[in-house]
Protein backbone atom coordinates (compact mmCIF):
# COMPACT_ATOMS: atom_id res chain seq x y z
CA UNK A 1 0.00 0.00 0.00
CA UNK A 2 1.35 3.28 -1.38
CA UNK A 3 1.83 5.95 1.40
CA UNK A 4 -0.31 9.06 1.47
CA UNK A 5 1.76 12.17 -0.32
CA UNK A 6 3.57 13.83 1.43
CA UNK A 7 2.85 17.55 2.17
CA UNK A 8 4.67 20.13 1.09
CA UNK A 9 5.66 22.33 3.96
CA UNK A 10 6.65 19.03 5.96
CA UNK A 11 9.01 18.06 3.15
CA UNK A 12 10.38 21.76 2.95
CA UNK A 13 10.84 21.79 6.55
CA UNK A 14 12.48 18.49 6.79
CA UNK A 15 14.74 19.79 3.50
CA UNK A 16 15.89 22.48 5.14
CA UNK A 17 17.20 20.81 8.39
CA UNK A 18 18.83 17.72 5.99
CA UNK A 19 20.29 20.99 4.31
CA UNK A 20 21.75 22.82 7.02
CA UNK A 21 22.99 18.80 8.19
CA UNK A 22 25.06 19.00 4.56
CA UNK A 23 26.46 22.30 5.55
CA UNK A 24 28.18 20.83 8.56
CA UNK A 25 29.16 17.77 6.95
CA UNK A 26 30.77 20.31 4.47
CA UNK A 27 32.53 22.06 6.35
CA UNK A 28 34.45 19.01 8.70
CA UNK A 29 35.22 17.31 5.45
CA UNK A 30 36.69 20.45 4.68
CA UNK A 31 38.46 20.08 8.78
CA UNK A 32 38.90 16.54 8.58
CA UNK A 33 40.66 16.55 4.85
CA UNK A 34 38.33 13.79 3.82
CA UNK A 35 37.70 12.45 0.65
CA UNK A 36 33.87 11.43 -0.62
CA UNK A 37 32.78 10.35 -3.34
CA UNK A 38 28.72 9.28 -4.07
CA UNK A 39 27.73 7.75 -7.32
CA UNK A 40 24.30 8.10 -8.69
CA UNK A 41 23.07 5.63 -10.82
CA UNK A 42 19.36 3.93 -11.93
CA UNK A 43 16.84 4.00 -15.00
CA UNK A 44 16.42 7.27 -16.92
CA UNK A 45 14.00 9.41 -15.11
CA UNK A 46 14.56 8.19 -11.75
CA UNK A 47 15.12 11.29 -10.12
CA UNK A 48 18.96 11.23 -9.76
CA UNK A 49 19.35 14.81 -10.86
CA UNK A 50 16.79 16.22 -7.91
CA UNK A 51 18.88 14.59 -5.29
CA UNK A 52 22.21 15.68 -6.83
CA UNK A 53 20.35 19.47 -6.97
CA UNK A 54 18.75 19.60 -3.28
CA UNK A 55 21.89 18.00 -1.77
CA UNK A 56 24.67 20.80 -3.57
CA UNK A 57 21.81 23.55 -3.30
CA UNK A 58 23.28 25.56 -0.35
CA UNK A 59 26.82 23.99 -0.10
CA UNK A 60 29.92 25.48 -1.51
CA UNK A 61 31.07 24.62 -5.17
CA UNK A 62 34.94 24.38 -4.57
CA UNK A 63 34.17 21.77 -2.11
CA UNK A 64 31.10 19.87 -3.60
CA UNK A 65 31.30 19.54 -6.91
CA UNK A 66 29.50 17.26 -9.47
CA UNK A 67 30.72 15.10 -11.94
CA UNK A 68 28.52 14.45 -15.17
CA UNK A 69 30.99 13.29 -18.10
CA UNK A 70 30.14 13.43 -21.46
CA UNK A 71 30.66 10.09 -24.06
CA UNK A 72 34.55 9.53 -24.19
CA UNK A 73 36.52 10.82 -26.94
CA UNK A 74 38.14 8.95 -29.52
CA UNK A 75 41.50 9.46 -27.50
CA UNK A 76 40.18 8.15 -24.17
CA UNK A 77 38.51 5.40 -25.47
CA UNK A 78 42.24 4.02 -25.84
CA UNK A 79 42.63 4.58 -22.18
CA UNK A 80 42.32 2.52 -18.95
CA UNK A 81 38.66 2.43 -18.98
CA UNK A 82 38.61 3.87 -15.19
CA UNK A 83 41.48 6.85 -16.16
CA UNK A 84 39.16 9.39 -17.54
CA UNK A 85 37.34 9.12 -13.65
CA UNK A 86 40.25 9.15 -11.36
CA UNK A 87 40.93 12.79 -12.80
CA UNK A 88 38.00 14.08 -11.13
CA UNK A 89 38.42 11.88 -7.87
CA UNK A 90 38.48 14.11 -4.56
CA UNK A 91 41.85 15.56 -3.10
CA UNK A 92 41.32 16.13 0.85
CA UNK A 93 38.59 18.19 1.79
CA UNK A 94 35.98 17.75 -1.23
CA UNK A 95 32.93 15.64 -2.16
CA UNK A 96 32.71 14.65 -5.54
CA UNK A 97 29.12 13.12 -6.50
CA UNK A 98 29.36 11.52 -10.14
CA UNK A 99 25.87 11.82 -11.95
CA UNK A 100 26.17 8.79 -13.70
CA UNK A 101 29.84 6.45 -13.54
CA UNK A 102 32.00 4.29 -14.16
CA UNK A 103 29.00 1.67 -14.37
CA UNK A 104 28.22 3.42 -17.85
CA UNK A 105 29.73 0.26 -18.76
CA UNK A 106 28.17 -2.33 -17.10
CA UNK A 107 24.69 -0.12 -18.25
CA UNK A 108 24.17 1.55 -21.20
CA UNK A 109 27.56 0.80 -22.61
CA UNK A 110 26.94 -3.22 -22.36
CA UNK A 111 22.96 -3.29 -23.71
CA UNK A 112 23.77 -0.52 -26.58
CA UNK A 113 26.89 -2.39 -27.91
CA UNK A 114 29.06 0.87 -27.60
CA UNK A 115 31.88 -1.99 -25.77
CA UNK A 116 33.12 -5.79 -26.44
CA UNK A 117 32.01 -8.60 -24.86
CA UNK A 118 35.34 -8.77 -23.07
CA UNK A 119 35.50 -5.47 -22.35
CA UNK A 120 32.18 -5.83 -20.48
CA UNK A 121 33.40 -8.84 -19.06
CA UNK A 122 36.82 -7.28 -17.47
CA UNK A 123 35.20 -4.14 -15.88
CA UNK A 124 33.09 -6.57 -14.10
CA UNK A 125 35.69 -8.24 -12.62
CA UNK A 126 37.92 -5.45 -12.22
CA UNK A 127 35.29 -3.16 -10.59
CA UNK A 128 35.37 -4.00 -7.30
CA UNK A 129 39.18 -4.30 -7.07
CA UNK A 130 39.01 -0.67 -8.19
CA UNK A 131 36.86 0.18 -5.69
CA UNK A 132 38.38 -2.08 -2.58
CA UNK A 133 41.52 0.24 -4.45
CA UNK A 134 40.26 3.56 -3.60
CA UNK A 135 38.82 2.80 -0.23
CA UNK A 136 42.13 1.35 0.93
CA UNK A 137 43.29 5.03 -0.44
CA UNK A 138 40.89 6.61 1.90
CA UNK A 139 38.53 7.64 0.12
CA UNK A 140 34.69 7.35 1.22
CA UNK A 141 32.38 5.47 -1.30
CA UNK A 142 28.87 5.86 -0.90
CA UNK A 143 26.68 4.11 -4.05
CA UNK A 144 23.34 5.08 -4.70
CA UNK A 145 20.84 2.74 -7.25
CA UNK A 146 17.32 5.05 -7.60
CA UNK A 147 14.59 2.53 -8.65
CA UNK A 148 11.54 3.76 -10.39
CA UNK A 149 8.83 1.82 -11.38
CA UNK A 150 7.92 1.71 -15.40
CA UNK A 151 4.22 3.90 -14.62
CA UNK A 152 6.16 6.46 -12.84
CA UNK A 153 8.97 6.40 -15.36
CA UNK A 154 6.26 6.99 -18.62
CA UNK A 155 3.66 9.84 -16.41
CA UNK A 156 7.69 11.74 -16.16
CA UNK A 157 9.11 10.64 -19.79
CA UNK A 158 5.53 12.61 -21.08
CA UNK A 159 5.69 15.54 -19.00
CA UNK A 160 9.58 16.17 -20.33
CA UNK A 161 8.18 15.81 -23.70
CA UNK A 162 4.86 18.09 -23.02
CA UNK A 163 6.91 20.49 -20.69
CA UNK A 164 9.32 23.28 -22.13
CA UNK A 165 11.83 23.89 -19.57
CA UNK A 166 12.08 20.11 -18.95
CA UNK A 167 12.22 18.91 -22.91
CA UNK A 168 16.01 19.17 -22.70
CA UNK A 169 15.84 16.55 -20.35
CA UNK A 170 14.78 13.63 -23.08
CA UNK A 171 17.46 12.20 -25.40
CA UNK A 172 17.20 9.61 -27.86
CA UNK A 173 18.50 7.13 -25.23
CA UNK A 174 15.68 7.52 -23.18
CA UNK A 175 13.59 5.64 -26.06
CA UNK A 176 16.12 3.25 -26.41
CA UNK A 177 15.59 2.61 -22.66
CA UNK A 178 11.92 1.92 -22.94
CA UNK A 179 12.83 -0.17 -25.90
CA UNK A 180 15.33 -2.10 -24.13
CA UNK A 181 13.73 -2.53 -21.03
CA UNK A 182 14.29 -5.83 -20.01
CA UNK A 183 18.28 -6.05 -21.96
CA UNK A 184 18.56 -3.07 -18.96
CA UNK A 185 16.84 -4.89 -15.91
CA UNK A 186 19.05 -7.88 -17.32
CA UNK A 187 22.34 -5.95 -17.33
CA UNK A 188 21.24 -4.05 -13.40
CA UNK A 189 20.97 -7.78 -12.18
CA UNK A 190 24.55 -8.58 -13.13
CA UNK A 191 26.12 -5.44 -12.33
CA UNK A 192 24.38 -6.05 -8.54
CA UNK A 193 25.72 -9.78 -8.65
CA UNK A 194 28.95 -8.53 -9.18
CA UNK A 195 29.42 -5.61 -7.47
CA UNK A 196 26.91 -4.92 -4.65
CA UNK A 197 29.23 -6.05 -2.22
CA UNK A 198 30.28 -6.01 1.92
CA UNK A 199 32.81 -3.24 1.33
CA UNK A 200 30.95 -0.93 -1.09
CA UNK A 201 27.28 -1.68 -1.23
CA UNK A 202 24.53 -0.77 -3.35
CA UNK A 203 22.10 0.99 -1.38
CA UNK A 204 19.10 1.23 -3.39
CA UNK A 205 16.53 4.08 -3.46
CA UNK A 206 12.42 3.60 -4.12
CA UNK A 207 12.02 7.10 -6.48
CA UNK A 208 8.23 6.74 -7.11
CA UNK A 209 8.06 9.48 -4.77
CA UNK A 210 10.86 12.10 -5.39
CA UNK A 211 10.25 14.28 -2.42
CA UNK A 212 10.70 11.25 -0.20
CA UNK A 213 13.12 9.95 -2.23
CA UNK A 214 15.36 13.10 -1.66
CA UNK A 215 14.90 12.89 2.01
CA UNK A 216 15.33 9.47 2.46
CA UNK A 217 18.65 9.50 0.52
CA UNK A 218 19.69 13.11 1.94
CA UNK A 219 19.12 11.47 5.47
CA UNK A 220 21.40 7.96 4.63
CA UNK A 221 23.91 9.68 3.10
CA UNK A 222 24.51 12.08 6.52
CA UNK A 223 24.13 8.83 8.12
CA UNK A 224 26.98 7.25 6.51
CA UNK A 225 29.77 9.53 7.36
CA UNK A 226 30.96 10.29 10.61
CA UNK A 227 30.89 14.07 11.12
CA UNK A 228 30.71 17.16 13.66
CA UNK A 229 29.48 20.39 13.84
CA UNK A 230 32.51 23.20 13.55
CA UNK A 231 32.23 25.77 16.13
CA UNK A 232 32.65 29.26 13.88
CA UNK A 233 34.45 31.91 15.60
CA UNK A 234 32.84 35.54 16.62
CA UNK A 235 33.24 37.88 13.48
CA UNK A 236 32.66 41.96 13.92
CA UNK A 237 32.36 43.78 10.95
CA UNK A 238 34.88 46.56 10.96
CA UNK A 239 33.80 49.72 9.64
CA UNK A 240 33.99 50.34 5.97
CA UNK A 241 37.13 52.72 5.04
CA UNK A 242 36.10 55.35 2.32
CA UNK A 243 38.98 57.42 2.96
CA UNK A 244 40.02 59.28 -0.56
CA UNK A 245 37.65 57.20 -2.71
CA UNK A 246 35.50 59.11 -4.72
CA UNK A 247 32.38 57.21 -6.61
CA UNK A 248 31.84 57.52 -10.50
CA UNK A 249 29.14 58.55 -12.07
CA UNK A 250 26.18 56.96 -12.76
CA UNK A 251 25.99 58.09 -16.09
CA UNK A 252 29.43 57.18 -16.48
CA UNK A 253 28.11 53.50 -16.37
CA UNK A 254 25.98 51.43 -18.53
CA UNK A 255 23.18 49.44 -16.68
CA UNK A 256 21.17 47.35 -17.02
CA UNK A 257 17.31 48.63 -17.55
CA UNK A 258 14.59 48.02 -15.05
CA UNK A 259 12.57 46.07 -16.60
CA UNK A 260 10.56 44.70 -13.99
Amino acid sequence: MSKPKLDKKVYLKELERLQVELVKLQEWVKRAGLKVVVIFEGRDAAGKGGVIKRITEKLNPRVCRIAALPAPTEKEKTQWYFQRYVAHLPSAGEIVLFDRSWYNRAGVEKVMGFCSESEYEEFLRSCPEFERMLQRSGIVLLKYWFSVSDEEQEKRFKERIATPIKRWKFSPMDLQSRQRWAEYSAAKDAMFSYTDTKQSPWWVVQSDDKKRARLNCISHLLSQIEYHEIEYTDIDLPPINKEGYIRAPHEHQTFVPDKY
